[in-house]
C-alpha cells in the first residue's frame, strides 16, 4: 500500500470519527439516544480500517433501569390517585364525623323537650345534612372511579400504540442490516426507547432475538410483540362487573382473554389497577358499610318507638341494596340474589362465588381468601358474614357471582320523614317521654360496625386505613425514586453524551486529520522531488 492509500485511510478514519462525535454532541439532549463511538482497526497490508460506529447500550442495564421505571410509575399513578381520596378527607367541611356527631347533638336538643317543634326541625335538618355529606363523599369517590376506568383506556391505547411502533421498527431493523450488515443505531436508539415508555405503562419482558428483533411479552408469557406482529390489548367491560372496565388480551387466534389484575406488576397501568381494588374499593365499602349499619340500627330503634301523634316510628333512612353479577363467560343460567341478614356482621368487601365439582366456594375480593359459608339446599341459599344469597334456576359447574353488598348504599342513602312530628322520641303516649330518643342517641355508643365499633371509630378506622396506605406508599416511592435515580446514572455512565469527554475528541480526531493531509504531503513532495530528478 503506498503512503497515499495509508494518508487516505487515515483520513477517512478521522473523517469518521469527526461524524460521530458530533453526532454525539448534537444528540446531547435528545431523549433515548446512545453515544456512539468510531471502531478501528489495523490494515493487514497497512493503514487504518473504519469497522464500524458502535453504539455504547448495555442491555443488562437497560433492562433494570426500565423495571425500576416501571416500578416508579406505579407507586406515582397510585400515589396521586390516593392523594385525591386523602384530599377529601382532610378537607373539614366534607369530613363526616363533624356532622354525625352534629346529628347526635341535636337528637341530645331533643330528648331535653322533646315537644318542642324547633329541636325536632333540628334533629330532621342534621339528618338532611348528614345524608347530603355521606352522598357527596360516594359521589366524589364515584368520579374518581369513572376517572380511573378512562384513564386505564387511555394506557391500553397508548400500550398498543407502541406495541405496534415496536413491531415495525423490528421489521426496518431486519431490512437495513439485511442490506449492508451494519446496525442502524438510529433505528436501535428508537426502539430501545419505545421498549422504556411501554415498560413504564405495564410489565414487560424483553428477549432480543439472534436476527435482532425483539420479542416483547407480558410476565404472564403472553406474547405483545414478536417480529413485526403486535398483539393488541382491550380496555372493555368487566367479565364479572358490568360497572367496571377490565383489560383483556387478544391471542393469535383472535380469543379475548381476561388479564388478572396480577399481571400487571409494574408500570402505570399497575398503579390504576391496584389504586382501584386496594384503596378505592375499600373506601367505598367501608363508606357503605357504615350506611348500612347506621340505617339498619337507626331504624331498628325508631320503630320502637311512638311518634308525637301517637302514630309508631316509621323507618327513618333508606339505603341501597347489595347487587350481584352474573359473569358473562357463565355456561349456565342461573342468576343469584343478595339480601342483608344482619347489617352488623357486614364486612367492609365484595365477594366471589364460585360453583365448583364440590360445592360453592365464597372467596374475599380484598385479600383472596375463603369464607365459611353455610349452604342451604332446600332453598339454594348460601348464608356467611351477614349476607343471605339466593342462587336462582340453572347454575352450571365454573359459574361464578361477584357480589357487591355496599358499593350502593351510600350513593342511595336518603332521609324518609319529612316532619318533625314523625321523629319516634316516645315509648308510650306519656307527656315528656323521650326514653326512645335516649336509646336512639346511644346508638352513637353502641359496638355495631362488625360487632366491635362505633360509628366514630368506623370512620377513623378509614382515616387510618388510608393513611397507612399512603404512608407505605411514601416510603416506597422515596426507595424506588433513589434506585431508579441510581441505575440513570449508570446507564448514562455507559451511554450518555459527556460534552468535556466529546471535545476532546473532537480535538483529537481534528488533530488526527490533519496529520494524515500531512502525511498525504509529504508522499506528494516526496514524489515531486523523484520527477525532478528526471
Amino acid at each position: 500500500m503506498s503512503i497515499f492509500s495509508i494518508g487516505l485511510s487515515g483520513l477517512r478514519a478521522a473523517q469518521t470519527g469527526l461524524y460521530a462525535t458530533s453526532g454525539n454532541i448534537s444528540n446531547v439532549n435528545t431523549p433515548g439516544y446512545n453515544r456512539e463511538i468510531v471502531q478501528l482497526g489495523e490494515n493487514r497490508t497497512s493503514g487504518v480500517l473504519v469497522n464500524g460506529i458502535e453504539r455504547q447500550f448495555n442491555q443488562f442495564v437497560a433492562t433494570r433501569l426500565n423495571a425500576s421505571s416501571g416500578s416508579l410509575a406505579s407507586l406515582e399513578t397510585y400515589y396521586s390517585q390516593v392523594r385525591q381520596i386523602d384530599n377529601l378527607l382532610s378537607d373539614d367541611r366534607s369530613g363526616l364525623a363533624p356532622v354525625m356527631q352534629e346529628f347526635f347533638n341535636a337528637l341530645g336538643q331533643m330528648n331535653s323537650n322533646p315537644a318542642d317543634p324547633s329541636a325536632r326541625a333540628g334533629v330532621l335538618g342534621t339528618a338532611s345534612t348528614l345524608v347530603s355529606q355521606f352522598k357527596s363523599f360516594d359521589n366524589y369517590l364515584q368520579d374518581i372511579e369513572s376517572s380511573v376506568n378512562g384513564e386505564i383506556k387511555f394506557e391500553v391505547d397508548t400500550i398498543n400504540t407502541l406495541s405496534q411502533q415496536i413491531s415495525s421498527l423490528n421489521k426496518e431493523i431486519l431490512i437495513a442490516r439485511s442490506g449492508n450488515g451494519e446496525a442502524p443505531n438510529s433505528l436501535l436508539n428508537q426502539r430501545d426507547k419505545m421498549v422504556h415508555d411501554l415498560s413504564q405503562r405495564i410489565d414487560v419482558r424483553v428477549h432480543e432475538q439472534k436476527s435482532g428483533s425483539y420479542t416483547i411479552s407480558l410476565n404472564n408469557g403472553s406474547p405483545l410483540v414478536s417480529g413485526d406482529t403486535a398483539y393488541q390489548l382491550d380496555a372493555v367491560t368487566d367479565n364479572a362487573d358490568p360497572t367496571r372496565v377490565a383489560v383483556f388480551y387478544n391471542d393469535v387466534a383472535g380469543n379475548q382473554i381476561q388479564l388478572k389484575e396480577s399481571t400487571f406488576n409494574r408500570g402505570s397501568l399497575s398503579g390504576l389497577m391496584e389504586f382501584r381494588s386496594k384503596s378505592l374499593d375499600t373506601m367505598r365499602n367501608q363508606l357503605g358499610q357504615m350506611v348500612r349499619v347506621f340505617t339498619d340500627a337507626f331504624n331498628q330503634q325508631h320503630q320502637a318507638g311512638v311518634d308525637l301523634n301517637q302514630d309508631p316510628g316509621q323507618a327513618m333512612f333508606g339505603a341501597g341494596n347489595p347487587v350481584a353479577y352474573s359473569n358473562s363467560r357463565n355456561t349456565g343460567t342461573g342468576t343469584a340474589s343478595v339480601q342483608i341478614s344482619d347489617a352488623t356482621a357486614l364486612l367492609a368487601a365484595d365477594y366471589d362465588i364460585k360453583l365448583t365439582d364440590t360445592g360453592y366456594e365464597v372467596r374475599r375480593m380484598d385479600n383472596g381468601k375463603l369464607v365459611n359459608a353455610t349452604f342451604d339446599g332446600a332453598t339454594g341459599t348460601l348464608a356467611f358474614n351477614g349476607l343471605e344469597v339466593t342462587m336462582i334456576g340453572a347454575v352450571s359447574q365454573g359459574d361464578s357471582f361477584r357480589v357487591r353488598p355496599l358499593v350502593n348504599q351510600a350513593q342511595s342513602f336518603e332521609l324518609l320523614l319529612s316532619e318533625g312530628s314523625q321523629l319516634a322520641a316516645a315509648q308510650s303516649s306519656a307527656s315528656g317521654d323521650n326514653r326512645n330518643g335516649l336509646a336512639l342517641l346511644d346508638l352513637q355508643n353502641q359496638m355495631l360496625v362488625e360487632g366491635k365499633g362505633t360509628f366514630n371509630q368506623a370512620y377513623g378506622t378509614m382515616v387510618s386505613t388510608l393513611g397507612n396506605q399512603i404512608n407505605v406508599v411514601q416510603a416506597n416511592l422515596a426507595a424506588q425514586e433513589g434506585l431508579t435515580e441510581q441505575l440513570t446514572a449508570l446507564q448514562q455512565s455507559e451511554s450518555g453524551v459527556n460534552l468535556d469527554e466529546e471535545a476532546a475528541n473532537l480535538i483529537r480526531f481534528q488533530q488526527y486529520y490533519q496529520a494524515n493531509a500531512k502525511v498525504i504531503e509529504t508522499g506528494t513532495t516526496i514524489l515531486d522531488t523523484i520527477l525532478q530528478l528526471r
